[in-house]
């Protein structure tokens, strides 16, 4: 081999050597894991949502005071890390309907929103059902502030202008045959029966009396129950309890945060429509369904 050769074959050592170690430094860079993907939701037949108020988390769950609830999130999938957006309870309501508080920081009555967009024109628009149940509501569409126990501030739909006001119903108008409502409704008890006003052992064995049937029937009818509040008493960073119960759900504790903002995004995500607001930021509730 002459001089000629041996430099070549020099030349290609360093370059195999060279080209390995900087293969090996690549290799050696940890590679970020990928985001976890948003977990998989299916469509129910209806979702039904009901909302209480003012109330942290450990002032209801596991309390003595409320022992259907309680024992609903024994039973159910709990969410123990959820937590509402704000103070008071009206930004929080429209929190959840419309994936933004629109501006609103009080509980000030009325306000109009317009047509900005929200999860019941959402619905509508593709061709499914909705409809809000508020209890002492007089009169289908009534657009007051205050009549009995119910709270116009409570009633997040009556303030947007495209959704109509066959929508805004009583909740004497709930029907008693589960398969005739709504793919996705809420509810909304009057200031006693959401925890405000009355003690909670009145609410719960209210709550137990009107929605325990529903949570049952919801099992084996490819349904959903949820219960949630709007936030707690300003005691506890705005910790508060959201159970999701009914067809498919499995029963746990679930540690991640999550917000209003979470709900309405797999609410969006179970009937295909657009994520918005703070619903397109979150990520969604966890991974509570079962195998199909």
């Amino acid at each position: 081999m002459n001089r000629f050769e041996h430099a070549v074959l020099a030349t290609a050592s360093v370059g195999v050597l060279t080209a390995g170690m900087a293969a090996l430094e690549v290799a050696a860079v940890p590679i970020p894991a990928a985001a976890p993907a948003a977990a998989a939701v299916h469509r129910p037949d209806h979702v039904v949502i009901v909302m209480l108020e003012n109330k942290r988390y450990d002032a209801v769950i596991g309390h003595p005071n409320a022992p259907w609830v309680s024992s609903l999130a024994a039973h159910s999938a709990n969410m123990v890390n959820f937590y509402a957006e704000t103070h008071p309870s009206q930004p929080n309501y429209l929190a959840l309907f419309s994936g933004s508080t629109q501006g609103v920081t009080d509980n000030n009555c009325p306000h109009d929103l317009g047509a900005r967009p929200n999860l019941a024109r959402q619905l509508l628009d593709a061709g499914h059902t909705f409809a809000g149940y508020s209890e002492d509501l007089p009169s289908v569409g009534w657009r007051g502030c205050a009549h009995r126990g119910y709270v116009r501030r409570h009633n997040p739909w009556v303030n947007f202008s495209n959704v109509p006001a066959s929508a805004n119903r009583s909740l004497t108008a709930f029907p008693k045959d589960y398969r005739a409502l709504p793919d996705v409704s809420f509810v909304i008890p009057n200031l006693c029966h959401d925890m405000h006003d009355c003690p909670k052992v009145e609410a719960d064995a209210w709550l137990k009396k009107r929605f325990a049937p529903y949570v049952a029937w919801a099992s084996s009818h490819h349904s959903l129950f949820v219960l949630t509040f709007d936030e707690d008493n300003r005691t506890d960073h705005n910790h508060i309890a959201t159970i999701v119960a009914g067809a498919g759900v499995k029963p746990g504790s679930y540690p991640g945060r999550l917000n209003h903002y979470d709900l309405l995004h797999t609410l969006q995500r179970m009937y295909g429509l657009p994520l918005t607001g703070g619903a397109a930021r979150g990520k969604g509730m966890p991974a509570i369904w079962a195998a199909a």
